[in-house]
């Protein structure tokens, strides 16, 4: 795996995956905004959208998902100086109140719809203010453990963080000085 830098102050990476051309943050906003991919994925979990949020229709659902992805991704992305990511990213673990060495981390939607949102990014916090985007998915039940597509995403998030343990990064200038060695070779 390798790190791109998606914000040159370096306040967002993204984690390239072995075998991928693009990394995760670039994937999973071509996912959101893929009409195609949307059509399929609600079609296939259309009971958890009646269930959790009372949205039968597949179309509402794909629209919803495309207005909601380009805000978060605005809003990801947004390179002014007052720009603050530890506004967006919150303790995965709701019953987390303690900061920790590179914490798991989600970032939501606005839900500005009529429903919270269902869009998920994972990332490890490297340090304050400074994120590792693993991956993130469209969250449609009250926990990741009870469906396939966001229990891959609890596992990339351990699979990146202990990574990132065993070549002792700890913060952003071990981050930084690991891919200068690493990756640059």
């Amino acid at each position: 795996m390798t790190f791109d830098r998606i914000l040159e102050d370096g306040r967002l990476w993204a984690v390239r995956y072995d075998g991928q051309e693009d990394n995760c943050f670039e994937e999973l906003f071509g996912r959101w905004f893929d009409m195609q991919w949307l059509a399929s994925f609600f079609k296939d979990n259309l009971d958890d959208l009646k269930t959790y949020f009372h949205i039968t229709d597949v179309y509402e659902a794909m629209m919803e998902t495309v207005e909601e992805a380009s805000r978060l991704e605005c809003l990801m992305l947004d390179i002014t100086p007052d720009a603050n990511l530890d506004i967006l990213f919150r303790h995965l673990e709701n019953s987390r109140f303690s900061e920790m060495a590179l914490g798991r981390e989600k970032a939501k939607g606005d839900g500005s719809c009529r429903h919270p949102s269902w869009l998920r990014i994972y990332a490890i916090k490297i340090e304050q203010g400074a994120y590792l985007v693993t991956g993130g998915a469209i969250k449609l039940t009250a926990t990741m453990a009870e469906r396939s597509h966001t229990l891959s995403e609890l596992a990339k998030l351990e699979k990146v963080r202990n990574y990132l343990v065993d070549n002792g990064v700890f913060d952003k200038d071990g981050l930084t000085e690991y891919i200068d060695n690493e990756q640059s070779n």
